[in-house]
């Protein structure tokens, strides 16, 4: 009789070793690629079911809005969101906005909220060679996404009277590293012919 109770306490105990080894290795698979070892926040988003304007921006139908993260919503919504929490928009699939001549399919605000501004994410296949200007050569010769500093983080449009400067251009140029000449200047001509696109559409 002690036997058998010996037994099935030790298959009631094997049992239990694999669902706890289960239960660990499935809370490693689900927090894998997340340097922090946990799974990312599922921020709340909205995708447009019409044209809408936001952050001045005209957008079309099935653009993804993306919103800080904010307590009891995550996932997608029903209906569209404060625009003050707004942290990042995606046009859909094959859709750009002009942004400055430059075909644009993707803004994101700065993550460190000390910096008002934003990146811009560019498909330069789209852009046709008779509307290339110097500054979208020298902003496609950077192999990424464009940041700028703005006055009016309520306006993400390509307004030169709202942009103050040019943060960086992908991972080349940044205009942290003020030491580096090389880099400052690149920023500043970059900023410059920016100004000469606003003034010619202006005109």
């Amino acid at each position: 009789m002690k036997k058998r109770n010996y037994i099935n306490i030790g298959i009631l105990a094997f049992v239990a070793l694999l669902v706890i080894g289960g239960i660990i290795v499935f809370d490693g698979l689900s927090s894998m690629g997340n340097p922090n070892g946990s799974s990312a926040p599922d921020y709340p988003y909205f995708v447009t079911t019409e044209p809408v304007t936001v952050k001045k921006l005209a957008l079309p139908k099935g653009t993804k809005l993306i919103y800080e993260e904010q307590f009891f919503r995550e996932g997608q919504q029903d209906r569209i969101m404060n625009e003050k929490k707004l942290t990042g928009i995606e046009l859909p699939k094959g859709k750009m906005i002009d942004w400055g001549g430059v075909p644009v399919y993707m803004i994101t605000k700065f993550f460190n909220p000390e910096m008002k501004g934003f990146s811009a994410g560019a498909d330069f296949g789209q852009l046709n060679d008779d509307k290339k200007t110097k500054f979208s050569e020298m902003w496609q010769s950077c192999g990424g996404e464009l940041g700028v500093l703005i006055k009016n983080s309520d306006d993400w449009t390509f307004n030169t009277k709202n942009i103050v400067d040019i943060s960086d251009c992908s991972v080349t140029y940044q205009r942290f590293f003020k030491e580096d000449l090389q880099q400052q200047n690149f920023l500043d001509r970059l900023l410059g012919e920016l100004k000469k696109v606003g003034q010619s559409q202006t005109k």
